[in-house]
């Protein structure tokens, strides 16, 4: 691969993650996990011969993995807001 092609592609995965700025917090996590675990599971799975099978099963966990981030970070912020209110809390 090219010096060109690579720095192109780096390009476009900057502009891909900039993009979800304004989106929704859960899918944006989703994204952003699915399209780092597809980067690790391609990197792994080309060294074990087959890029396309290690990209989706990474893509497939990293999505997992970021929705359940976001409802870990979902239930740290509902538990923020409920102490602020001084609601209280359950036994």
């Amino acid at each position: 691969m090219s010096k060109l092609a690579r720095i192109a592609g780096a390009g476009a995965l900057l502009l891909l993650v900039g993009a979800c700025a304004d989106t929704d917090p859960t899918l944006r996590r989703a994204g952003l996990g699915a399209a780092g675990g597809a980067a690790a599971g391609g990197l792994i799975g080309s060294i074990s011969g087959n890029f396309g099978w290690g990209a989706l099963i990474g893509a497939g966990a990293g999505a997992a993995g970021g929705l359940l981030y976001d409802y870990h970070r979902r239930s740290v912020d509902d538990a923020y807001v409920r102490g602020r209110r001084g609601a209280p809390r359950p036994n």
